[in-house]
């Protein structure tokens, strides 16, 4: 479980680099009752986000786990070193690219005409079904045999993970007073300016984590062997 907590904190956090979702809420913080629009599209943020992962992995994802064999604890590992090496490689490409995601046009929106509740809610679920790094937290969720419950909580605190940046904004709007419009003035220009390289720095973290989390797993079994992991991998395929 503990291992697992770390896979979900991992990935959520650097999922939570997203400007789709930071930067509308920086411009709310920038407009009338900044407080309490912010805190409206973080909860609709955070509700629908849960919502969809929830509806994936109690609806089709224990729908495909009744399908195969009961993963072990071998078969999660080889998840976890499958989920990092696609956020390794999710990374490579926000990189490799970030220049042209740098210089891209923000989604246009205009934050007056639409409740603050709606602009998350849309927002989230338009951007929910290419969310891959929490498909990936929801493949190894759902991969660890944990009763609904504490799968439930694990997306809860996938969520939480998520709107942190958003999190901080709500803070720096009641803790900074005169200052928050500002400071946040800074964060707005240097999001536009480095989200790319940030969420690719990030990612790679996460990602390099998650690979040693479960590789340290097979290699303190004594299964460090390539062919045996790759035995598990094609186990896992169906294959």
């Amino acid at each position: 479980m503990v291992r697992l907590i770390g896979v979900v904190v991992s990935i959520g956090l650097a999922d939570s680099l997203n400007p789709t979702t930071i930067a509308p809420a920086l411009y709310l913080a920038a407009g009338e009752h900044p407080r309490a629009r912010v805190i409206e599209f973080t909860v609709a943020v955070f509700l629908v986000y849960f919502v969809g992962g929830a509806l994936v992995a109690l609806g089709p994802g224990q729908l495909l786990l009744s399908l195969v064999p009961k993963p072990d604890q071998e078969d999660r590992n080889v998840l976890e070193v499958v989920a990092g090496a696609a956020i390794i490689l999710a990374a490579v490409l926000v990189w490799r690219n970030r220049a042209r995601l740098r210089d891209r046009t923000p989604t246009s929106f205009n934050p007056e005409r639409k409740s603050s509740a709606l602009l998350g809610a849309t927002i989230t679920a338009v951007e929910l079904p290419t969310a891959f790094p929490y498909f990936a937290a929801i493949a190894a969720i759902v991969g660890s045999g944990l009763d609904p419950v504490r799968q439930l909580i694990l997306l809860v605190l996938f969520n939480v993970c998520f709107v942190l940046p958003l999190l901080g904004i709500v803070a720096t709007l009641w803790l900074a007073g005169d200052r928050a419009d500002r400071v946040l003035s800074v964060a707005r220009n240097f999001l536009h300016k480095h989200w790319p390289a940030l969420l690719a720095g990030v990612a790679l973290l996460a990602g390099i984590f998650v690979v040693l989390l479960g590789a340290t797993g097979l290699v303190g079994k004594g299964h460090g062997h390539l062919g045996r992991f790759m035995r598990h991998v094609r186990r896992l395929l169906g294959h």
